[in-house]
């Protein structure tokens, strides 16, 4: 069983032709300055969010130095470690 759809019928009118070009066209125009307007809010939002989050990290780093001066938070986790090596052989099973 194939399924097919109807094919569309493209009227003869060249009046109506036309008309219908305008309206796609405007409708492209109109969706690709839809697509503008939410690429122009995320990018301000995006940029308005980075520098609220860079001027609240700044401000909590300049409150808490004084605090911590006198302590050292390391960078780095220490621990022990065992290194285990793989044998090239292999035992038979």
């Amino acid at each position: 069983m194939r399924f097919t759809l109807p094919s569309p019928r493209r009227s003869r009118h060249p009046l109506v032709r036309a008309l219908s070009l305008l309206v796609g066209v405007a409708l492209v125009g109109v969706l690709l300055v839809f697509g503008l307007v939410v690429a122009g809010v995320l990018l301000v939002g995006g940029g308005l969010w980075l520098a609220l989050r860079h001027w609240t990290r700044k401000s909590n780093a300049s409150a808490a130095a004084p605090r911590a001066a006198g302590t050292h938070q390391p960078e780095v986790l220490e621990g022990e470690f065992v290194v285990l090596h793989q044998s090239h052989h292999h035992a038979a099973r």
